[in-house]
């Protein structure tokens, strides 16, 4: 049995679901700017990203303000898109020197982003930017457990200062808190789509990987398959939030079916390095 590495921030869950031959996706036009939306209209600036083998395929420039996220799986494997914001006056290139080292330095900080779709489909999820220098980063692993962002899986990304940018919070249906270790929920999630708001308020930083569940299967054996990924995954993703740190608040949308669904992180414990969900961070629930 192999272990996640400490920098394996949706520790290959999941990502098990691959075939055989695929191909390096193509890269994205060099003028991949995208325009703010009018501040009058409160509407969230629109981001598209296409997720492949090992690239992602979108934006180098963004507006700051409240930001939607469009995350489609492209490839054969499947990825998520982690946001780090470089503080301490960093670049990206400092970032691809710091990553080839090692885990993210301290000044990477876990912003949030979305967690995977299923392969073929779109999970979306909106948060607030700042000004600055960020990096988008896969850390799914594939079942050779290695890390994507180590196979080329990363790209910066400038928010640039617009004036009269949106920097309000979008209205949600439920409030999702995260804490060391659980998944606190303001009312049960329901079926329908819905617009969740999650909030971290633990010391460490935590993730939400929601999951349709398999008939008959439970969250702890998604937990445990990760470990090996031996047999059919007892899953499917349904996107999420990717690790956020404490007092930064990110949205994500689900449309939920009748069914058996999950929550769980796997971001690793700053102690001993365990998966969060090895501490009970994980939750099942049943959608009539």
């Amino acid at each position: 049995m192999s272990v996640i590495p400490p920098y394996a921030r949706f520790g290959a869950a999941i990502v098990a679901v691959v075939l055989a031959g695929c191909a390096k996706a193509e890269t994205q036009p060099a003028d991949t700017s995208v325009t703010a939306a009018p501040a009058a209209a409160a509407a969230p600036n629109m981001v598209s990203f296409n997720a492949k083998e090992f690239a992602f395929e979108g934006p180098d420039t963004v507006p700051a303000g409240l930001t939607m996220f469009h995350l489609t799986g492209g490839g054969q494997e499947l990825h998520h898109l982690a946001i780090m914001k470089l503080i301490e006056g960093k670049t990206f290139a400092d970032f691809e020197a710091a990553m080839k080292a090692g885990p993210p330095p301290a000044w990477a900080v876990d912003y949030g982003g979305v967690n995977p779709p299923a392969l073929g489909e779109t999970t979306i999820a909106s948060e607030v930017l700042e000004p600055g220098n960020y990096a988008v980063v896969c850390f799914v692993e594939s079942p050779d457990h290695k890390p994507h962002f180590a196979k080329g899986m990363m790209k910066s990304l400038t928010v640039k200062d617009v004036p009269g940018a949106n920097m309000a919070e979008p209205a949600s249906d439920v409030t999702m808190t995260l804490n060391d270790f659980s998944f606190t929920m303001s009312k049960p999630l329901a079926a329908g789509r819905q617009v969740i708001k999650v909030e971290n308020v633990g010391p460490q930083p935590h993730e939400v990987v929601l999951v349709q569940l398999a008939p008959g299967k439970t969250i702890e054996e998604l937990g445990n398959w990760v470990m090996d990924m031996k047999g059919p995954p007892p899953g499917k993703p349904m996107g999420g939030i990717p690790g956020v740190i404490k007092g930064k608040n990110t949205f994500f949308e689900a449309t939920l079916t009748p069914g058996e669904y999950g929550l769980i992180c796997f971001l690793p414990d700053k102690t001993d390095g365990k998966q969060h969900y090895k501490h009970g961070m994980l939750q099942q629930f049943k959608i009539s």
